[in-house]
């Protein structure tokens, strides 16, 4: 189902929250955490899969596991839940140095989403819009990369963005600390539609798909 529910606010936990986050005090938060992508590296190396469209099937199969993490509004401002949403992801003109957003529909079948990935990825590459698809749909959030940098900090400043509720997530360059190769990430959310222990939980469980990565030679 791809239609966007609406939420029951007379039964729903979070709808003071939702409401004191989206009219009282409208705001977002960035979280930047290092994830441990040790034995995902190591999987990956062991495999014919590329890195980019793994770490993009992960973080969107973390994000359709939970109703916070696939929010939008009906017309009249209401808050409601996607059935599932998609990642719109960045690639990289290297000749022109600039990026096309692009998107797949998620798939909980890796490889199935991995190969349509990997095709997307090449098709693009050479993309001289910021926008080359004519069919992105609403309900997509959106992921970055910045292969050519890590960081411990990272934060979205979005004039007028408090209508949107999808997460938003930035992907950095690989460290090694102590024989462990790290992964930052940041993660920008709307505080109406999630708070720090639904953010923290999601990355707790994106951790436990990095660490048994079976799914990715599977």
């Amino acid at each position: 189902m791809n239609a966007l529910r609406p939420i029951d606010t007379t039964t729903w936990p979070r709808a003071p929250h939702f409401a004191h986050y989206r009219e009282a005090v409208p705001c977002t938060y960035a979280m930047t955490v290092e994830l441990d992508a040790t034995r995902m590296v190591r999987a990956l190396r062991d495999s014919d899969r590329k890195t980019y469209p793994t770490q993009i099937w992960a973080l969107a199969s973390v994000v359709n596991r939970h109703d916070e993490f696939r929010m939008g509004l009906t017309d009249d401002g209401a808050p409601g839940v996607w059935g599932t949403v998609h990642p719109a992801f960045t690639v990289f003109n290297p000749e022109r140095e600039t990026f096309a957003s692009v998107w797949t529909p998620f798939d909980a079948d890796f490889g199935a989403f991995h190969d349509r990935a990997v095709d997307l990825l090449a098709t693009y590459r050479s993309a001289t819009s910021m926008l080359p698809q004519s069919d992105t749909p609403p309900n997509v959030f959106d992921i970055s990369s910045l292969p050519w940098t890590s960081f411990t900090g990272f934060s979205l400043q979005i004039k007028n963005g408090w209508e949107h509720l999808l997460p938003i997530f930035t992907l950095g360059r690989y460290t090694e600390k102590g024989g462990r190769i790290m992964q930052p990430l940041s993660i920008q959310v709307h505080h109406a539609a999630a708070d720090g222990f639904h953010t923290s939980r999601l990355l707790e469980e994106l951790q436990s798909l990095l660490d048994e990565p079976d799914w990715i030679s599977g």
